[in-house]
């Protein structure tokens, strides 16, 4: 009889990891963020838009972070990500010369062992795989969509009600007033300054995205916990990043411009420590934040 169990016997080469992180760490320390400015221009696909594979679908995760930090570095404004193999046969080709970004694929395979007991048993064993892709802007002969420019947008006037539309139909509980924004987790409340505070629409919305990622870890949502025991402390640098990565994925979902924090420099400082201390939490603030941002999508109405 063969039983199928989960290990955490570490597989990926450790210098994956090291090398994402090492470059996060880099724009941090510079005092850039580099899914603080993650959209794209004059594109067909949207101003602002997460990162695209050819078929259109998004990707999720630390491969988001990856492609933004690598189109705001490089300049480019198309958001759609294509493989060497994907170009040729599209009928294009990528230029001479042009280097692609790293993306990584996550996944188990399994492998059959003796346990204790003499029965085989079936061990699912984690690895990380990196690959290359280019930015369409670096392929010549690619059909014309991939290439096409926008058309008139709707006003800003009609965004924003979209955006006013999506933390409705979550479900949070938003009371208005006084000068601070935080999420209140024991009366399960996010406390907002009045609209009229912000310097613009899309600061206010962006506050928001980044309180209601934290409404996700209420116990009875997606239960994250990271044992914060005060304001400050390694915990609380945990989850704040996670809600800043969870606000760029619902910002460039809701096509509105993410913007600075005013305690940026603070933050910064906070998640430098933590990622320096461990190589590995970028992928999994990174996977908390699109669980997060998966879990207010469900809550959409249709």
């Amino acid at each position: 009889m063969t039983r199928l169990v989960e290990t955490s016997r570490p597989h990926p080469k450790p210098d994956l990891y090291t090398r994402v992180t090492d470059a996060i760490v880099a724009e941090l320390e510079a005092g850039v963020r580099p899914w603080i400015k993650p959209w794209s221009a004059e594109h067909l696909a949207g101003r602002i838009s997460r990162p695209l594979r050819a078929t259109g679908e998004a990707y999720s995760g630390i491969n988001v972070l990856l492609l933004w930090a690598e189109a705001v570095a490089q300049g480019y404004a198309a958001p759609i990500w294509i493989t060497f193999r994907q170009a040729l046969a599209l009928g294009g080709h990528v230029r001479k010369g042009e280097h692609g970004a790293t993306v990584v694929y996550a996944n188990t395979f399994s492998r059959t062992e003796t346990g204790d007991d003499g029965q085989d048993v079936e061990r699912a064993i984690p690895f990380l795989k990196a690959y290359t892709v280019f930015n369409v802007e670096q392929v010549d002969g690619l059909p014309a969509h991939f290439h096409a420019v926008a058309e008139p947008r709707l006003d800003a006037v009609q965004r924003i009600a979209h955006a006013e539309a999506f933390f409705a139909a979550t479900g949070t509980e938003v009371r208005h007033g006084g000068d601070r924004a935080y999420y209140a987790v024991g009366p399960d409340y996010v406390r907002m300054p009045p609209f009229e505070c912000f310097a613009d629409p899309e600061a206010y919305y962006a506050t928001l995205a980044h309180e209601t990622t934290h409404w996700t870890r209420h116990p009875t949502r997606l239960d994250r916990d990271f044992g914060r025991k005060r304001w400050g402390d390694e915990g609380y640098a945990r989850e704040e990043l996670v809600a800043e990565l969870g606000a760029a994925f619902l910002c460039a979902d809701l096509g509105l411009e993410l913007t600075p924090r005013s305690d940026h420099a603070s933050y910064i400082a906070s998640w430098l420590e933590v990622l320096k201390d461990d190589r590995r939490f970028i992928f999994t603030a990174a996977a908390h934040a699109q669980r997060a941002a998966d879990f207010l999508r469900a809550r959409q109405p249709g």
